[in-house]
Order: structure tokens, then C-alpha cells, then sequence
């Protein structure tokens, strides 16, 4: 356990430009006293760790010093270049091509044939099938540099009602979640921040201003919108045809779906009172019953009636 807490201690040194006893110590659930000792064994092994006082003191490990290729397996190796390959597949990023030439430097000629022997076991690739990410692949390149340069850009922006609006926004970077592209930005329009689906972006300007920068990261955001619903939670209680299992399951999960006597499925879940609750719904089309709550059931229902009337018998 000690050596594996060392390794876990110097890795944190090497990722970190300065970490604070307390902060090493509450994560690898010791004493301050332990981590004391630890450091000082660290030190001695050759690993020249320097430390400062005062509040921003901590401790990390000087900035000549570099770690020998040896730490790092065949494996982890091999992790990185998928997960390189496939940030270049959807970014198209000359940069990206330098940092794979300098990775697979690292790696000996036999590994090298070793891994194309092997093949891979893992893709990560966001493009699709039908090349339909050429568009956002320019796009992500010039918002990617705009982040990069903070630069002020400005774009129309279609919701999910279908209105265009033009908007301002200071960008701070991109984001994959779930299958599509995201804009992290301050909105100059809103006076906060906002994602932008990437999809649902047109004709992108880069201005000639530069920003400053307001000190709020991505993680920050991501974790403030993760636990933010859009709009009053709704409990549902969904019945399901029988055919539509596989489908059902990937969507809500299996600890979500119950069998009835006669086949169908029971699901319930929860979801914000939202255009998008409702598209979701109605893409199921007749497969599905809203049992809970009744003013959901009216409005698909009223939904229905509207697209019903779109199509007139001649």
C-alpha cells in the first residue's frame, strides 16, 4: 500500500503545479504526519520535491525535473493513442498530429509492431457514418481558437422552437456530451453563461475584440448545469409496448423497466416540463401511454390532434 501511495503522490506532484499537504493527505485517506514522511521518502529516491510557505504554499516537484518513460506501460500507452486519435478524427487538428508523432516516439520499435499486430479493441470517433460532422468539424476548429485566443464571436442560434436569435457570446471551450457538440460561453445577450449546441449554429463571425478572461472554468460550469433542471420536474408513469424492450431499456435502464403480466412495460422516471420532454414522448408514437400525470397525457394527446390535422384526407 505504501509504494502504490508514493506512485499516487508523485503522479499528483507531476500533474499539479502545486498541492497542498492537507489536499494529498484527505486523498489518499492518511495523516498529515504520513504524508510528511512520504514526501521526505520521495525526496530521497531522487525525485527533487521543493516546498513553499505562505497561502499559497504546497509542495511540487521542480519544474527540470521529468519522469522516465519506463512509469508508463505498453497499456497506457496504447490508451492514449486511441483516445489522441480520436480527438483528431472529430477536431481535424494540426496540432494533434505533432503530439502523436511525439507519443508514439516514446514507444519502441517493437511495441510499435506489437500494437499493429494487436490491432485495436477500442475506437472513439464522434463523427458519423454518413460524414454529417464536416460541418461542426470547421466549426469546433475556429471556436477551439477563438477560446484559445479569447476572442468575442457571434452567431445566429436556432432553439429547439425553431427561432433564430442572434447572439454575442465570449467562448471558454467545447464539450462532447452524450452525441453532439457543445459551446461553453458567456452570453453577452443573457448576461450569463450558456451552452450552444454546436448543431444549431450558423454563420459564425471570430471579432477582431479580445476579452478578459472572468476567472469561471469549465468543470465549474459543467458541475453548476449538471445538477440544474430546465424547467418543473415531472414524475412519469409510462406503459410501453412489448416490441419496444430494447429500445426502452437503453433509454430509461433496466432498473427503471418492469415487465407487466401481459408483456408491456411499466417505466417511471422523471424529467423536466419541457419541449424536449414532450418530442421525446411523442417519438414513440402509438407504443407508448402516458398513465401519469394527466395533464402530460392531454397534451400528447392535443399534440397528436395538431399533427393529425397536418395531413387533411383528400
Amino acid at each position: 500500500m505504501k509504494v502504490q501511495r508514493l506512485l499516487g503522490i508523485t503522479m499528483a506532484l507531476l500533474s499539479q503545479r502545486r498541492v497542498n499537504a492537507q489536499t494529498l493527505a484527505d486523498k489518499f485517506e492518511v495523516s498529515l504526519r504520513t504524508i510528511y514522511r512520504d514526501l521526505e521518502t520521495i525526496n530521497t529516491a531522487g525525485i527533487p520535491i521543493v516546498s513553499y510557505t505562505g497561502t499559497d504554499g504546497g509542495y511540487e516537484i521542480m519544474e527540470q525535473f521529468r519522469i522516465d518513460r519506463q512509469i508508463v506501460t505498453f497499456e497506457d500507452l496504447q490508451s492514449i493513442l486511441i483516445a489522441l486519435r480520436g480527438v483528431q478524427a472529430s477536431l481535424d487538428d494540426k496540432e494533434m498530429d505533432g503530439l502523436l508523432t511525439k507519443i508514439k516516439a516514446l514507444i519502441a520499435r517493437s511495441e510499435q509492431n506489437r500494437m499493429e499486430e494487436l490491432g485495436d479493441t477500442l475506437m472513439f470517433d464522434t463523427n458519423l457514418w454518413h460524414g454529417g460532422g464536416l460541418k461542426d468539424r470547421s466549426i469546433l476548429s475556429s471556436l477551439r481558437q477563438a477560446a484559445k485566443n479569447r476572442s468575442v464571436v457571434s452567431f445566429l442560434y436556432t432553439n429547439t422552437e425553431g427561432i433564430g436569435e442572434e447572439r454575442e457570446v465570449e467562448p471558454i471551450g467545447l464539450a462532447w456530451k452524450g452525441y453532439a457538440w457543445y459551446l461553453y460561453a458567456y452570453c453577452r445577450l443573457r448576461s450569463d453563461y450558456r451552452t450552444f449546441r454546436l448543431s444549431r449554429l450558423s454563420g459564425l463571425r471570430i471579432h477582431l475584440e479580445h476579452f478578459a478572461n472572468r476567472g469561471v472554468r469549465m468543470e465549474e460550469l459543467d458541475a453548476r448545469w449538471g445538477n440544474k433542471e430546465t424547467g418543473p420536474l415531472v414524475h412519469l408513469v409510462l406503459r410501453f409496448k412489448a416490441r419496444l424492450r430494447v429500445r426502452v431499456e437503453e433509454a430509461f435502464g433496466l432498473d427503471k423497466v418492469e415487465t407487466q403480466e401481459d408483456g408491456t412495460l411499466l417505466v417511471k422516471a422523471s424529467y423536466p416540463d419541457n419541449h424536449w420532454m414532450y418530442g421525446m414522448l411523442l417519438s414513440y408514437g402509438p407504443d407508448v401511454q402516458v398513465l401519469e400525470p394527466p395533464f402530460v397525457a392531454e397534451k400528447i394527446r392535443d399534440l397528436g390532434e395538431q399533427i393529425f390535422n397536418n395531413y387533411p384526407l383528400k
